[in-house]
């Protein structure tokens, strides 16, 4: 089942993580959307640094540290996505139970564990 995917903190650097979940989120076949500091393109994927609010998101994605989500709150919370996923080093209570509050589904762990075991 593709998962339209929105990834927040994305970079064009081959070595960060957000760089290798959006390539694998697209080997697996999901729609990437990817909003970063800068913008870029990986893998065909263009990286917006707008709060564009897209539609019909299955997860937001996070790869940004807990101090600099707070700008990103009202706007995942307006998407109403499924789920957001926190990878390892963007674990936060404070916008964990925001989400919960409205409704969304969280679980902190690894993307590309996820996608790699089948369980994305």
């Amino acid at each position: 089942m593709v998962k339209k995917t929105l990834v927040i903190g994305a970079s064009t650097n081959p070595s960060r993580y957000s760089y290798l979940a959006i390539n694998r989120l697209l080997d697996n076949k999901h729609e990437v959307i990817a909003i970063g500091k800068k913008e870029g393109e990986v893998s065909g994927v263009k990286i917006s640094t707008e709060k564009v609010m897209f539609e019909n998101i299955d997860t937001v994605t996070l790869y940004l540290n807990k101090k600099n989500q707070k700008d990103y709150y009202d706007y995942i919370i307006g998407l109403n996505p499924k789920r957001v996923i926190f990878n390892p080093g963007t674990e936060n209570e404070e916008l964990q139970k925001l989400l919960t509050k409205n409704n969304i589904a969280f679980e902190e762990a690894c993307t590309l564990v996820l996608l790699g075991t089948g369980q994305y």
